[in-house]
């Protein structure tokens, strides 16, 4: 019988290895330009593999009205964040081995940088644009009981998420308007009706 001592250690690596996922290419190199030394230069044949041309696929999966608005608040911000991650690495390449952008053997790495800062331009806008509307309407009328109460129209936390990861200008002011109809919600009774005051010594 084994001691209770090596269960542990084996238990730990045997749901390590569990969790381990298959790293992409671009994740791959996005972490070793992230943790390598600065100035050091990153393959051109790397860089290459990187690009943005599936995006309109995953834009049209964010754009789909008949999903959920929670859901495709999240495909929005995943695909944003996704292209943001991109941009930065092929950015920070460049940065390190300016070069890549004149030399004619790089110029498929130039024209993906190209195309990414265009998606990217281009995703930002939809996002913000639904975000805005979800903050300018947060809250819906559902008829529960025979009665019409107000309900949140998606997860406010995702809203808040959304917010926080496009920080414009007046992030601050949006996050209160999603706060106050936040408030407004758990204020209001499940059924819909008005809770009755009882006067002050009634039993």
């Amino acid at each position: 019988m084994r001691s209770p001592s090596l269960i542990v250690p084996l238990v730990a690596a045997a749901l390590a290895l569990a969790c381990v996922k298959e790293v992409s290419s671009e994740e791959r190199l996005e972490r070793e330009i992230s943790a390598g030394p600065a100035g050091a230069p990153v393959k051109a044949e790397d860089l290459a593999k990187i690009s943005c041309a599936d995006a309109a696929d995953s834009l049209a999966k964010a754009r789909a009205s008949e999903r959920d608005e929670t859901a495709r608040l999240m495909a929005y911000m995943d695909l944003y964040t996704s292209i943001h991650k991109k941009v930065t690495t092929l950015e920070d390449a460049m940065a390190r081995d300016p070069d890549i952008r004149y030399q004619d053997g790089t110029r498929n790495v130039v024209d993906a940088h190209a195309t990414c800062v265009q998606q990217q331009a281009d995703v930002r806008f939809e996002l913000e644009s639904f975000v805005r509307e979800l903050v300018q309407v947060p809250i819906v009328e559902e008829v529960k009981g025979g009665t019409t109460v107000p309900v949140a129209r998606l997860d406010f936390n995702t809203l808040r998420l959304a917010i926080e990861t496009l920080a414009p200008d007046d992030k601050d002011a949006l996050l209160v308007k999603v706060a106050s109809a936040e408030k407004k919600i758990e204020n209001e009774p499940a059924d819909g009706k008005t809770p009755v005051r009882r006067k002050k010594g009634s039993r």
